[in-house]
C-alpha cells in the first residue's frame, strides 16, 4: 500500500504511564488483583506513524475486502471503498437512509465471509420508524462495478423504537462459521435499560445471526420459549468493540460503563455480563449504580476495567505477523481517553498497561490489524482519516 510517512518516533515519544487520576467511583474496590489500574509498561519496538487517507466524515466501520483494499462507513450515512494507493472512493449508491444524531448514524460494515462469490456486505445503522429510533443491520451486495449496492434489506431491528438517541452499539463480526455477531445497546434511558437483563429482548446483548436475521445454530438459547433465540449473551450497557483472539478464538469485547467503570470482557455463550445490577462505575449525575453492587452471584467480572472512563470502541489483539513484540496483545481504541491502550496478557490476566497516541489529541475510533500485519485506525472526526502503525 502506498502511503506517506508523516511522523518518525520511537515507543517512548508516543507512550505515557497508565492512569494516574484519582478514582471517580471512590471506595469500591476490584474483585480480585490486576483488575485495574495494572502497572504501565513501555514497548520496545521504533513505529513509524503512516496516514493512509484522508477526506473522511466521522469514519465508523472498516473491513478489508479480499485484495486488501478497504470498504469504510461514514456516520453521516456513506460506505466507501479505500483503494491501494490510498484514494478514496465515492460513496456507493443504495445504502439506506440513517438517523445521524448522537451516537446515531451508519456504524459498522463487514464482508460476508463468502464475499469473493456473493459479493454481500453487512452494515450497522440507526433508523427512525414510527416516533422513536431503532439500532439496525442491512445486507446487500457491492455490484460489480462498485457503484451501487444491489438486493439491500434490513435483516435486524432491535425493536422497540424508543426516543433515546443514545447507546446503539451495533459492532459487528462475522464468526468462523459465517454467522454474523452484532452488539446491542441498551439504549441509555433507565426505563428500558434494565432489559439488558432480559432474555425476551434484544437490548443490551450480543447476538448471533444468519444472513436472514434469524438465530444461528448453536446459540444457547434456542428452544426456550421465554429467551430470543438470536441472543449469544446479555447484560450488557453499549458495547461498540469485538475482536477474536488469533490463537484461541475467544470473542473479547470491550463496553462503555457509565461515569467510569468501562470493561473488557471475555465472552462465554449464554452468560450474564451484569449491566445494570453491578458496575464498578457511577450514573452521571454521580449517584451509584444500583446502590454501588459491584458482584453478584451468575454474573461475569469484567477481566479489566478503567476508573476514570476512557470510553473504549474498538478492540483488536494483535497476531505478531509484523511487529512480533506486540503477539497477542490486546489493543483498545479509546473515544474520550485520546489515545490507544496497550494491554498485555497472561490468559485473561492484564499484566500491563500502555498509553499510546496521546500526543494526536484524537478520538480514535477503532483499531484493527491489516492483511500487511500493520495496525490500522481510525479516528471519530469531521476531518476523519485512517492511519497505520508500521516498525520502523
Amino acid at each position: 500500500m502506498s502511503s506517506t510517512a508523516d511522523e518518525e518516533k520511537d515507543s517512548d515519544s508516543i507512550g505515557v504511564g497508565v492512569e494516574m487520576l484519582p478514582t471517580e467511583a471512590q471506595g469500591q474496590k476490584p474483585a480480585f488483583e490486576g483488575q485495574t489500574r495494572i502497572a504501565a509498561i513501555s514497548s520496545n519496538t521504533a513505529y513509524r506513524i503512516d496516514t493512509v487517507v484522508k477526506g473522511l466524515n466521522r469514519p465508523w466501520g472498516l473491513d478489508f475486502l479480499p485484495d486488501g483494499r478497504m470498504i469504510i462507513t461514514e456516520k453521516p450515512g456513506r460506505i466507501r471503498i479505500i483503494d491501494l494507493d490510498g484514494n478514496l472512493g465515492d460513496s456507493i449508491g443504495g445504502v439506506l437512509p440513517v438517523h445521524f444524531q448522537q451516537d446515531g448514524g451508519l456504524m459498522d460494515v463487514v464482508i460476508a465471509s463468502d464475499f469473493a462469490k456473493s459479493r454481500e456486505i453487512f452494515w450497522s445503522f440507526s433508523e427512525r420508524k414510527d416516533t422513536g429510533y431503532v439500532p439496525s443491520i442491512a445486507r446487500g451486495r457491492i455490484a460489480v462495478d462498485e457503484k451501487n449496492l444491489e438486493n439491500v434489506t434490513v435483516i435486524y431491528r432491535t425493536e422497540p423504537a424508543i426516543g433515546s438517541v443514545m447507546h446503539y452499539g451495533t459492532k459487528l463480526l462475522i464468526d468462523g462459521e459465517g454467522y454474523l455477531l452484532a452488539t446491542m445497546g441498551e439504549r441509555y434511558e433507565q426505563r428500558v435499560r434494565v432489559r439488558a437483563q432480559a432474555l425476551n429482548s434484544a437490548f443490551g446483548k450480543v447476538i448471533r445471526i444468519d444472513r436472514t436475521g434469524h438465530g444461528a445454530p448453536g446459540n444457547p438459547f434456542i428452544g426456550r420459549e421465554d429467551a430470543l433465540a438470536e441472543i449469544w449473551a446479555y447484560g450488557f450497557r453499549d458495547p461498540q468493540g469485538m475482536a477474536y483472539h488469533p490463537e484461541n478464538g475467544e470473542l473479547w469485547l470491550s463496553e462503555h460503563g457509565p461515569r467510569a467503570g468501562d470493561e473488557i470482557n471475555v465472552i462465554t455463550a449464554g452468560k450474564n455480563y451484569g449491566w445494570p445490577m453491578i458496575s464498578y462505575g457511577l450514573e452521571y449525575n454521580k449517584e451509584l449504580v444500583n446502590g454501588g453492587l459491584t458482584q453478584s452471584e451468575n454474573m461475569e467480572q469484567p477481566i479489566y476495567y478503567w476508573d476514570p472512563a476512557v470510553a473504549p470502541a474498538g478492540i483488536c489483539i494483535y497476531s505478531g505477523k509484523l511487529i512480533p513484540e506486540l503477539k497477542n496483545n490486546l489493543f483498545v481504541a479509546c473515544l474520550r481517553g485520546k489515545h490507544l491502550i496497550r494491554l498485555t496478557l497472561d490468559g485473561h490476566k492484564v499484566t500491563g498497561e500502555e498509553r499510546l497516541l496521546v500526543d494526536w489529541g484524537q478520538r480514535i475510533r477503532a483499531v484493527c490489524e491489516g492483511p500487511d500485519g500493520a495496525l490500522y485506525l481510525w479516528n471519530d472526526e469531521a476531518e476523519g482519516c485512517v492511519i497505520r502503525i508500521i516498525p520502523v
